[in-house]
């Protein structure tokens, strides 16, 4: 599998530096890619490449910051005449602001709004919350109410306290109370994706502040289908752990009278890169429909030798008295960017409504 980092390939720099002539007064485009291929290259990951371009790139744009903004702006017009929108590889303008822009509220503000409707700006933006929280949340509040689905999005994405991948929070893990008027905003917002992050900041809350969480999901309920997603979607790791007040609300009763039966592996050894097929059988066995919340767990072998768990959801739904399900589902062991597998003892388990009701064990192999 071609790693992330190759993004930055001759294709991407041909595409790049034709522009960076167009927009960038006396560009030289031999200069730029000798100072972006150095000897540290090779060995740079992808978010090494990508500040390592952006800070080369510091090199051939105008003194000035604001100026050097507005450059900016005129390279991803350029960009977007030429039929791109956006990727991963256009987070070197986000690298810009975060490295060149702290010192430059105003300016640094005017562009993320720009910026993050070509490439989202949720990560930059985290050092402006940390050194102007105040200044920064209100902006936020302000963007939550922005035309642009991009610019709601980053209003919400920005201000997770547990973004992925990003620096933490620490203040908004205590006190979330500055997030929650963006997130009143945005609650029934009509893009899927602006809903979306939505709920995964509330699933970062609920991680810190349950409660919090719960009283919003009792205020939202019903609001409309599209709020019902979100409180639902927002909730997961409470349902996951089987939170009492998150299953009755929910609906979803103790599974004391399911029964999971037949739990088979199509193999007890698997290849790293190939799949797992797997099946089993539910049984209510109460004399009442029960609103079930079904899923699977893999206890995967981490680099460490430790064990670390990830739920997978098959569905939700109500199940009859006395009715036998038949559930057959493959998992894939294939390396990604963001799970690596290792060799070594694994676990399968299937969870119904919290509760792990089954479990087989199994061998990864190299």
């Amino acid at each position: 599998m071609e790693p992330f980092k190759n993004i930055y390939n001759d294709t991407f720099f041909n595409g790049f530096t034709a522009v960076l002539k167009k927009t960038l007064t006396g560009f030289d485009k031999k200069r730029f890619l000798k100072k972006v291929y150095d000897d540290a290259w090779e060995g740079r990951e992808l978010k090494q490449r990508m500040k390592h371009i952006a800070l080369v790139m510091h090199e051939f744009m105008p003194a000035k910051y604001d100026q050097a903004t507005e450059k900016i702006r005129d390279i991803i017009t350029a960009l977007r005449k030429n039929g791109v929108n956006g990727g991963l590889e256009y987070m070197i303008f986000t690298e810009y602001i975060d490295n060149f822009g702290i010192d430059h509220y105003d300016t640094s503000m005017e562009a993320f709004e720009f910026i993050t409707q070509f490439i989202s700006c949720e990560f930059a933006i985290r050092p402006f919350i940390l050194r102007y929280p105040q200044k920064t949340m209100k902006q936020m509040l302000l963007w939550s109410k922005h035309e642009s689905l991009h610019v709601r999005r980053f209003a919400s994405e920005g201000c997770r306290p547990r973004l992925p991948w990003s620096m933490a929070l620490p203040f908004l893990k205590k006190d979330p109370s500055p997030i929650l008027p963006i997130l009143e905003n945005l609650k029934d917002d009509p893009s899927e994706f602006v809903r979306k992050s939505v709920a995964n900041n509330l699933n970062d809350i609920v991680k810190d502040n349950p409660d919090v969480v719960l009283d919003i999901v009792k205020r939202w309920q019903g609001h409309s289908p599209r709020t019902d997603w979100i409180i639902k979607h927002g909730s997961r790791t409470l349902l996951r752990k089987a939170h009492p007040q998150a299953m009755r609300i929910f609906g979803l009763a103790v599974a004391d009278k399911i029964v999971v039966d037949k739990l088979k592996l199509e193999t007890n050894s698997i290849n790293i890169g190939d799949a797992m097929n797997f099946s089993f059988t539910l049984t209510n066995t109460s004399a009442k429909p029960i609103k079930l919340r079904v899923e699977y767990g893999i206890d995967y072998m981490k680099s460490n030798g430790k064990a670390n768990r990830k739920l997978f959801k098959i569905t939700e739904n109500t199940y009859q008295p006395g009715q036998v399900y038949t559930f057959k589902r493959n998992q894939s062991f294939r390396n990604l960017t963001t799970r690596k597998h290792y060799a070594g003892q694994h676990a399968l388990s299937i969870v119904i409504n919290g509760q792990e009701l089954a479990t087989k064990k199994f061998i990864v192999t190299a």
